[in-house]
């Protein structure tokens, strides 16, 4: 059963481009939109074609923003972010060259504030390996990888102990 469309062509091209204006947006995100408002797909096809050819619409500037918010104020791991994008169907180039755009230093940083957080909440949790365990699941949740959770790991137990 077909639904009704919601807007005219030039109606939809409209509020697509405001969408786009507003934040940026990736073509799985619109394509959905459309599908709720009814719009059939030849239409959605040359909407999005529309959309890509004035620029409102671009892969690269989607999954650049997409990673620069995600891991500055999110604070989510390279992974967590790379199995977003593909959910949204962005290309590997896009993705790749997006993740790239994440400064080395600011991503330990990040891991380490994480880790250093997380760890105070642990704090009544006695059992030493324990607390690792818990550790390593919630960064690994965050999409960091497991190599530098480990390295982490291994650095914040060696201060701590330094500390006393």
């Amino acid at each position: 059963m077909k639904s009704e469309c919601k807007y005219s062509f030039l109606e939809a091209k409209a509020k697509l481009e405001a969408l786009c204006a507003y934040q940026e947006r990736c073509s799985f995100e619109l394509n959905q939109k459309m599908i709720l408002w009814g719009i059939d797909w030849e239409q959605r096809d040359q909407l999005l074609a529309d959309l890509i050819s004035s620029n409102f619409l671009n892969e690269e500037r989607f999954a650049s923003a997409y990673v620069s918010g995600k891991f500055r104020i999110k604070r989510w791991g390279r992974i967590k972010i790379k199995n977003h994008l593909n959910q949204k169907f962005i290309s590997k180039y896009s993705i790749d060259k997006a993740i790239k755009e994440i400064d080395l230093d600011e991503y330990w940083t990040s891991l380490n504030y994480l880790a250093e957080k997380k760890i105070r909440e642990l704090s009544a949790e006695k059992n030493e390996w324990n607390q690792k365990v818990k550790l390593s699941k919630f960064l690994q949740s965050k999409g960091y990888e497991s190599d530098l959770i480990s390295d982490c790991i291994v650095e914040l137990y060696k201060n701590r102990e330094s500390t006393k």
